[in-house]
């Protein structure tokens, strides 16, 4: 068991030492990580929140549109 959380530590390590050399964030100083992070992670939570918000309904009026019966109107759908 416990080598399971060493594996796990080390394979995070990996992981964010990877992200660091992929993004070319490692020759920037700990701040100016700090601020890059934040926009990154910030702008990659509001993708999959608006993705989990609005993509379903999209997808059904898309379905709607092209697959079943055809409404005059958005509107019609909505209510």
């Amino acid at each position: 068991m416990r080598m399971d959380f060493i594996y796990l530590k080390e394979y995070l390590g990996w992981l964010y030492y990877q992200y660091l050399l992929i993004t070319g964030i490692y020759v920037l100083e700990p701040w100016e990580q700090s601020i890059f992070n934040s926009i990154f992670f910030s702008s990659v939570a509001m993708v999959i929140y608006t993705s989990y918000a609005f993509l379903p309904v999209h997808v059904h009026l898309a379905l709607k549109f092209f697959c079943g019966e055809q409404p005059e109107s958005t509107m019609a759908l909505i209510n």
